[in-house]
């Protein structure tokens, strides 16, 4: 939503905090022209890159692969062309520890074991993307995910706007009216999707402060976490139409309302949703899918663009990675014909309770 008082245009970021299906508003007012800062998850991509081989397995002159690198700089290089953001920061797993991994056993334990290349590349990157001067962080027992997510938090407080680069749906979450997520599919970052809360409603039928209770129905088979029996995309957002939250619905089961979650999801889901074990599984998925919001940034001012052209150049041929005008939004260069496609951020939207959003009145929407 945007305001204006005299010449300054405003947008207006609202963090909404739901307790037993109550809604409560807290209102930051952001600047029109807020800063951009562009965060992006290392794993995820670089996974991306080492199973595409977009330009081939290619190793550097002592043997090493760089084929996943070269392809997490290029898709980092591409992604600061089409958002021109004013900072960049990169997250990435902690490959010792895992936080998750204490509370569940069963987070990521059907994953089979990462190739020798890929595991040497995922170590190499973060020092190797410092050394080219992006800022990067490696939190201690806790994973990309949280980056993006203290990274999104750090923003905002600070009165800055962010783009989240990642294919993990559980992003989905942090979409906020600060916040927007450009999911990489298959396809790279042509085929990326730009996600807000008006997009997010259009194709899961929930909004964002309802995502994580819609992933935890769900359930996640990526990282091992089954939903409950029943409840796939559709049963989710219809419970969450009707009730709000998960804890609203169960608050109706408890309260001898059986009726009106049967009446929304029908007999058997509802008899799912009431079962000990199925909320467990719920609470769990949570809390597992929760992620941080807290862990300590860099100071925005330190990860800023422009990062000088030779030292980027001199850190990435230290490991046999060679590229030039591509980098140009990173390192402050002017951009090659035909590379002005700017992605388009719609103004953020004002919070409804358990409605659908109201639409904009005209002159109420800018691009950010």
């Amino acid at each position: 939503m945007t305001g204006t008082s005299g010449s300054t245009t405003r947008s207006v970021t609202v963090t909404l905090t739901v307790t037993r299906g109550l809604c409560y508003y807290a209102v930051t007012v952001l600047p029109a022209s807020a800063p951009l800062l562009l965060v992006l998850d290392g794993n995820s991509l670089l996974h991306r890159a080492y199973h595409a081989a977009p330009f081939g397995e290619i190793l550097d002159k002592q043997g090493r692969p760089v084929w996943a690198i070269r392809g997490l700089v290029s898709l980092v290089a591409r992604a600061a062309a089409r958002t021109r953001p004013d900072a960049v920061l990169i997250g990435f797993d902690c490959a010792e520890h895992s936080a998750r991994k204490d509370d569940f056993s069963g987070y990521k334990a059907h994953r089979a074991e990462k190739p020798a290349e890929l595991v040497e590349q995922l170590l190499v990157a973060p020092e190797l993307l410092r050394a080219a001067g992006l800022g990067t962080v490696v939190p201690t027992s806790y994973e990309a995910d949280d980056v993006l997510a203290s990274a999104a938090a750090h923003a905002r407080r600070a009165g800055w706007r962010s783009v989240v680069v990642t294919s993990d749906r559980d992003s989905f979450a942090l979409i906020d009216a600060s916040t927007s997520v450009l999911r990489v599919r298959n396809g790279g970052l042509d085929e990326a999707t730009l996600m807000t809360a008006t997009t997010l409603t259009a194709l899961c039928g929930v909004e964002p402060w309802q995502y994580r209770d819609f992933a935890a129905l769900r359930g996640d088979p990526s990282d091992n976490l089954p939903g409950v029996r029943g409840f796939g995309a559709a049963t989710a957002a219809r419970l969450l139409a009707g009730f709000g939250t998960v804890d609203a619905a169960w608050a109706a089961q408890d309260g001898g309302d059986e009726q009106a979650v049967r009446a929304v999801v029908g007999s058997a889901a509802s008899a799912a949703l009431a079962d000990p074990a199925m909320r467990e599984a719920v609470e769990r998925n949570r809390r597992l899918m929760r992620m941080r919001d807290d862990l300590p940034m860099p100071a925005l001012d330190s990860v800023r663009l422009p990062v000088p052209f030779g030292r980027m150049k001199r850190a990435l041929a230290e490991r046999g990675v060679f590229l030039g005008p591509s980098l140009w939004a990173l390192t402050g260069g002017i951009p090659p014909a035909g590379e002005d496609d700017q992605v388009q951020v719609p103004q953020p939207w004002m919070w409804s309770p358990r409605s659908r959003r109201r639409e904009p009145l005209p002159g109420q929407l800018a691009l950010f």
